[in-house]
């Protein structure tokens, strides 16, 4: 059971890109699962 709702998202691990395996710097509670060089989508 979660005691500390803060605690559990604070003691989530890093996220990796899954085509690189590159550490993603962001929240790790995002949906993205690839980091900015690996994704498809480009800034207009």
């Amino acid at each position: 059971m979660i005691n500390n709702i803060v605690d559990f998202f604070k003691n989530l691990p890093a996220k990796q890109c899954t085509k690189c395996g590159s550490y993603i710097e962001e929240q790790h509670e995002c949906y993205n699962h690839t980091c900015d060089e690996c994704t498809d989508i480009k800034d207009l």
